[in-house]
């Protein structure tokens, strides 16, 4: 499986690509806001000659869910969340409006995810495992063969999701993080959400919200 990752957005999102040889890919918490945006998504996967097949939200603050209909338009992806983040995808529209952002309103969901859930892709699986806490229905994605985890905004490099947004809770969090994040092992590689990579050993040790 291969990575690509690209910072959109005023909140300095991280949006990914996950692919593997065969072409097929995922595009995760797309959070393009502008029109240049979303034709440097477009044309990475054009001139890489990939074909979209899904679309995952890990949760679904505004900033992970800005290019959800940029998405749906261009390749028919509906994006598949858990049902409990169901109500914060639906606050989209006044979340924006708050942050004075604009706002291209997601489509709704068909499918949703549940704990321990696989998703196939091309010749490569993930883990999905819920992980509430930022928001009620985080979640985080896991590929076991290269030990890399596409982990929403539940742990960044020396810092932790915020808790201050509806549904989210301080204590939840640090469960979410010791008990589902650490037992994936130290040397898995954790693709956050906002900033740059980290690995669960090295937050294990240093991150001072942590220790």
């Amino acid at each position: 499986m291969k990575i690509f990752s690209f910072t959109f957005g005023p909140f300095q999102e991280n949006t990914y690509l996950l692919t593997d040889k065969t072409g097929e890919c995922i595009i995760v918490d797309p959070g393009c806001f502008t029109f240049a945006e979303q034709q440097e998504l477009k044309s990475f996967i054009q001139n890489h000659q990939l074909k979209p097949v899904q679309l995952l939200n890990t949760h679904c603050h505004l900033d992970h869910v800005a290019g959800n209909r940029f998405i749906y338009d261009e390749y028919q992806l509906l994006p598949v969340i858990h049902p409990l983040d169901l109500p914060v995808l639906e606050m989209q529209e006044n979340s924006s409006r708050l942050y004075g952002l604009p706002c291209d309103k997601s489509p709704a969901p068909k499918n949703f995810f549940k704990d321990k859930d696989r998703i196939k892709f091309g010749e490569t699986e993930l883990e999905v495992h819920f992980a509430p806490g930022h928001s009620p229905g985080h979640v985080v994605f896991f590929n076991s063969k290269t030990k890399a985890l596409i982990g929403g905004d539940l742990l960044f490099r020396g810092s932790i999701g915020r808790t201050d947004l509806p549904g989210g809770n301080h204590e939840t969090l640090i469960h979410s993080i010791k008990n589902v994040l650490f037992p994936l092992g130290d040397d898995v590689i954790v693709n956050s959400g906002h900033g740059p990579e980290t690995t669960i050993g090295h937050e294990r040790m240093t991150n001072p919200f942590l220790i």
